[in-house]
C-alpha cells in the first residue's frame, strides 16, 4: 500500500515568476520524489500551477547563513538559481520568522541564504510590517564560455553567430549560477518564442541546456525582455536573466550600468557597479500569494 502524508505550502511571485515553496524547518520531505513532485504541483491544470518547486531548508552548518534555497523546475529538473525565488525566500523568511534582524532600521533586515551557486547575501525592505522589496547581491556573473558552459572556444561568448533553422542571430552568453543566452533584436514581431525557444534551450552548443532572453533596447537605461526559461518555458519574469541580459548589454555597449529592465510580469532595476569581478545587483518586488495543503504520495 502507498503511505502518503499532507504537507504545507506557499505560493509567491516575483513580478509573476511564481513557485510553490515548502517551509522544511517546519516539515520533512525524506523519502519524497521531489522532481515528480515539483512536475505534480506545478501543473497548471491539474496541480497548483506554478514554475516549479523551491524548498526553504536549514542551512549547512558549516556555512554563516539564515536558510538554505533548493530549487526545482516545472519539469521536475534542478534548477542552479532563480533571482525572482530568491527574493520570495527571504520574504518568507523574514515575514515568517525564520530569520531574525541584526538591523537597526525596523523596516530592513539583512539575510545570508545558501544557493548552489554560494551563499548570497539580500536586504529586504518592509512596508506596513511585511516585505514587499528585496535588494539582492547575485554575485558576479561567469563570463568563460566553458564554465557557462557553452561549447566553443574562447575567454567570452559575445557577439557569437547562432542559426535556428532560416533565422540567423547574434548572442551573447552570461551563467549567474545558471547558463543565459542573450539575444538584442529591434522588435519582437519576428519572435515566435514558443517555437524557437525550445530549440535554443536544447541546441547543441549548451550541454547542460540554456535560458534564452530576447531584448529590445528603448535607451541605455531602459529594456524590454521576454524569456523562455530552461525546464519551464515562456514565463513572466527571470531575474537571472535580468542580470544576464544587463552584463550582456554592457559588453556590447548597448547598456549602462544601471538598468531598468521591462518583462512581461514586470520591472526589475540591475546594476553592474564595478564591472567584470564585480556583483550584479537585483532590486525587485516579492509578493506572498496564498498557502495551502497538498498530499503527496511515497513508495509510487
Amino acid at each position: 500500500m502507498t503511505a502518503s502524508h499532507t504537507i504545507q505550502f506557499t505560493k509567491m511571485h516575483g513580478i509573476g515568476n511564481d513557485y510553490i515553496y515548502v517551509d522544511c524547518f517546519s516539515q520533512s520531505l525524506t523519502g519524497c520524489d521531489l522532481p515528480a513532485l515539483s512536475r505534480t504541483i506545478s501543473d497548471r491544470h491539474r496541480g497548483v500551477g506554478s514554475d516549479g518547486l523551491i524548498l526553504i531548508c536549514p542551512p549547512d552548518k558549516s556555512l554563516q547563513a539564515d536558510c538554505r534555497m533548493e530549487m526545482y523546475n516545472a519539469d521536475g529538473s534542478r534548477g542552479e538559481m532563480c533571482g525572482n525565488g530568491i527574493r520570495c525566500v527571504a520574504k518568507y523568511a523574514v515575514d515568517h520568522g525564520l530569520v531574525q534582524s541584526a538591523t537597526p532600521a525596523p523596516d530592513k533586515t539583512a539575510i545570508r541564504i545558501q544557493t548552489d551557486r554560494g551563499v548570497l547575501e539580500l536586504t529586504t525592505y518592509r512596508e506596513q510590517g511585511f516585505v514587499r522589496r528585496v535588494r539582492v547581491d547575485m554575485g558576479s556573473p561567469i563570463l568563460a564560455p566553458k564554465e557557462i558552459p557553452v561549447s566553443v572556444e574562447g575567454q567570452r561568448c559575445v557577439r557569437l553567430p547562432l542559426t535556428i533553422g532560416d533565422e540567423r542571430f547574434s548572442m551573447t552568453c552570461v551563467s549567474m549560477g545558471n547558463p543565459h543566452a542573450v539575444f538584442f533584436i529591434k522588435d519582437f514581431a519576428r519572435i515566435n518564442l514558443a517555437e524557437i525557444g525550445p530549440l535554443i534551450e536544447r541546441h547543441t552548443l549548451f550541454p547542460n541546456r540554456v535560458n534564452a532572453h530576447f531584448v529590445t533596447i528603448q535607451s541605455r537605461t531602459e529594456a524590454t525582455m521576454k524569456t523562455w526559461e530552461r525546464g519551464s518555458g515562456i514565463t513572466q519574469a527571470c531575474g537571472t536573466g535580468a542580470c544576464a541580459v544587463l552584463v550582456a548589454g554592457v559588453l556590447e555597449d548597448r547598456l549602462d550600468r544601471a538598468t531598468t529592465l521591462h518583462l512581461p510580469g514586470g520591472d526589475l532595476q540591475i546594476e553592474w557597479p564595478n564591472g567584470e569581478g564585480g556583483s550584479v545587483f537585483m532590486t525587485g518586488p516579492a509578493e506572498e500569494v496564498y498557502s495551502g495543503e497538498w498530499r503527496i504520495a511515497h513508495g509510487d
